[in-house]
């Protein structure tokens, strides 16, 4: 084994969980590994454990009730096979971390694609925000496209869309597609439901559709915080001049619901059905007809 390919495997990410089957995480059948952390602050996420990475305070022991989670030489330490998933050690943590959390090398997750593949489309790597972890995704999406076995797997992305350009270049060629989201239009509103300006994702979507990789873009309708739509029912001008400049792209309409979610955002109203069709009936009046809506909501 070379020393290039020996530093690949060597590579590894704190993972929150690995998902081996979804349906919802991009096309057909696909393993979803999802990276613990988040450069984003968005009051409305539905996975706030995922935000922060565990600084081992030890805050989170005591109210273990299974006894999975012990202090070992200054570091939190979760047993697995003792944890019933309550939840509570998560609830507790000020800094919206999990101590639930793996260290996985390249080599343990393509272990488990080999055990898995057969029945797989593809994978996918979501978070938290996977590029936090941008070395890891290059190595994995890297080795799968050299492995044989591997190779017809498709490599997809789950992104808020704040990586830089120079980032983007590393991963570009051993991805397939990515999907990013947007969740605020004018700057004060993106940053108000995402604590993030929106230039760098502005700019990810563009670079992204013009490389014929942005597999789908998402907006979020959040009632009484969203400004896709204005006063009158239509589009909001300015969204859509920068939609039609990024081609035929499939968007997907997510609605805010409070599963997950906590703090003040569960005082926001949840998005109905009646609220998506509105969006989606503005998007298709302007010419953009790949417009899905969630199954169930």
């Amino acid at each position: 084994m070379g020393a290039d390919r020996s530093r690949l495997l060597a590579r590894t990410a704190i993972v929150s969980r690995i998902l081996p089957f979804s349906c919802v995480d991009g096309p057909g059948n696909r393993l979803v590994i999802f990276l613990q952390g988040c450069n984003f602050r968005c009051p409305g996420c539905h996975n706030p454990h995922t935000i922060g990475l565990c600084d081992h305070c030890g805050g989170c022991v005591p109210g273990c009730p299974s006894g999975a989670l012990t202090m070992a030489e200054g570091r939190v330490s979760w047993q697995a096979s003792l944890c019933t998933q309550c939840d509570r050690c998560t609830d507790v943590c000020p800094r919206q971390a999990s101590p639930k959390t793996s260290i996985m090398s390249v080599a343990e997750v393509l272990a488990q694609l080999h055990r898995y593949a057969p029945l797989l489309t593809g994978v996918t790597v979501s978070g938290g925000e996977a590029t936090t972890q941008l070395p890891f995704v290059v190595a994995l999406f890297t080795q799968i496209k050299a492995d044989p076995e591997l190779a017809r797997l498709d490599c997809l992305l789950d992104s808020n869309g704040s990586l830089a350009p120079a980032g983007w270049q590393r991963l570009l060629p051993v991805l397939d597609g990515a999907m990013l989201d947007l969740k605020g239009w004018r700057d004060g509103v993106h940053r108000a439901l995402t604590g993030y300006d929106r230039e760098r994702v502005l700019a990810s979507l563009q670079l992204l559709a013009r490389c014929g990789k942005l597999t789908e873009l998402r907006l979020l309708q959040v009632p009484g915080q969203s400004d896709f739509l204005g006063e009158d029912g239509a589009l909001d001008p300015g969204l859509a001049a920068f939609l039609q400049s990024l081609g035929p792209v499939p968007i997907r309409l997510n609605g805010f619901r409070h599963h997950g979610v906590r703090g003040a955002a569960l005082d926001w109203q949840e998005t109905s059905r009646e609220e998506l069709e509105r969006l989606a009936k503005a998007l298709i009046n302007k010419g953009f007809g790949s417009v899905s809506l969630p199954a169930l909501i």
